[in-house]
């Protein structure tokens, strides 16, 4: 009881140092109360995370932030892909339903948007805000890097690694979808859904990753159509095992959120 009771306090210490440096970096912020409660001041970390813009934070900052994403993640709870039930169909492939940052993965995919930094919405339920906020804030960094370099925004269809920082997964595949505006989805819109895929699998394949965990890419707010959307993940990786004989990829992971989801790829896999 006395350990944990001190084990507690640390982490409300760790908690503070964290607030009092995110708040310090915008003077906009720093009216802001730290909240007395351990879920209020986690809220509020997510947040000023999730606004924050690339930022050189120092190396204290960076150790603290980490031992907190570290606790959050082991209170998820990580799952290992070897306790996941492989397809029937492929048993390269398996099915989970669940949050994709408590995945212990070569990679894991993420759906980004084409300026590659994340999802600036506090507490936004997007994958990308999930991501990026059980990463901490090197990734956004590294992605500001990325995108420095390149020169101009992502281009639909391709993708790009980056390291995992505080998620289990060893790296994060970022890949832009085709955002759906029109009544129906086009030929190229599919094509350029395709082609995420096959960028994602590319990339493992160049990385000789083992593993590899994909969301669902542009289905919910790119609003392109569910059923649809799953065949053509289903069909890349599908089509991406016959064209490579020496594949280095050992598992792939479809993971899905809702039960929608959930039961169209469950016939595609079964």
């Amino acid at each position: 009881m006395i350990i944990e009771s001190i084990a507690k306090v640390v982490t409300m210490e760790n908690l503070d140092a964290i607030l009092n440096t995110l708040l310090a970096v915008r003077p906009e912020h720093r009216h802001l109360r730290i909240p007395e409660d351990p879920a209020g001041k986690r809220t509020l970390m997510r947040s000023l995370m999730n606004v924050l813009p690339p930022y050189p934070f120092g190396a204290e900052f960076l150790e603290r932030q980490n031992e907190e994403l570290a606790r959050q993640r082991e209170e998820k709870g990580i799952i290992d892909l070897e306790s996941l039930q492989p397809s029937l169909r492929d048993p390269r492939l398996r099915l989970w339903k669940g949050d994709i940052t408590r995945l212990r993965a070569d990679a894991i995919v993420n759906a980004a948007n084409s300026q590659l930094l994340g999802c600036f919405v506090p507490m936004h339920g997007c994958i990308d805000n999930v991501i990026h906020s059980a990463a901490g804030v090197q990734l956004r960094a590294e992605c500001d890097r990325i995108m420095r370099e390149q020169g101009e925004e992502e281009a639909v269809g391709r993708a790009k690694i980056t390291p995992g920082y505080n998620l289990p997964a060893a790296h994060v595949l970022h890949t832009v979808g085709p955002r759906i505006t029109g009544a129906r989805v086009t030929p190229e819109e599919e094509q350029v859904l395709a082609s995420c895929y096959r960028s994602c699998l590319q990339l493992a394949e160049e990385h000789r990753l083992r593993s590899l965990a994909f969301c669902c890419i542009s289905t919910g707010e790119f609003r392109f159509p569910n059923a649809l959307a799953a065949k053509i993940a289903v069909d890349a990786v599908d089509t991406h095992f016959v064209q490579h004989g020496q594949t280095s990829l050992e598992t792939v992971v479809f993971v899905v959120y809702k039960e929608l989801d959930e039961d169209l790829y469950k016939g595609l896999l079964e």
